[in-house]
């Protein structure tokens, strides 16, 4: 199984996400990761979805894709010929005699801290998704809490249309 990173540019409307993820559905494809964000024209909308599969099923998807209404155009990226990138947020319960462990893994991976109690710590991470794994599994054995993650965003590089 590949994962696929996927760029829909849509017309903003109600009811599109839903169609759009009713096309998944319907095939029995999982959605690994949803963003959906304003385009630049404001009557348009861009959804990045990553999916896993054969090639095979994404030729299919596409085309599904392709053949809705509301859909200007859907395609695949590949990482070599563009760029993604992720945001995360942690929260870790610790106390101060953990701090000075948390900062090292926050400069090493350039990271920042966003919020700080006596109990705990908000860390911010942006980069690949690779990236932002290992920081969980790192952060997993001080005292991960909670974590968010915004989803991988994609963009083409040059003057390719993303």
């Amino acid at each position: 199984m590949e994962e696929f990173t996927i760029s829909i540019y849509v017309n903003n409307k109600p009811g599109v996400l839903m169609r759009l993820s009713q096309t998944f559905a319907r095939r029995g494809y999982n959605i690994d990761s949803l963003v959906v964000s304003p385009a630049v024209d404001h009557q348009f909308s861009r959804i990045t979805v990553v999916v896993q599969g054969g090639p095979e099923t994404l030729d299919q998807i596409l085309r599904q894709l392709n053949k809705l209404v509301d859909v200007v155009h859907a395609s695949h990226h590949d990482p070599k010929q563009s760029v993604e990138r992720e945001l995360a947020i942690f929260k870790l319960l610790i106390g101060p005699e953990k701090r000075s462990e948390v900062l090292q893994i926050v400069d090493v991976f350039r990271a920042k801290i966003v919020d700080i109690t006596d109990q705990s710590l908000i860390v911010e991470s942006t980069g690949s998704s690779s990236k932002i794994d290992a920081m969980e599994k790192l952060f997993n054995t001080i005292g991960l809490k909670e974590m968010v993650r915004s989803g991988k965003l994609v963009m083409a590089r040059g003057t390719n249309k993303t």
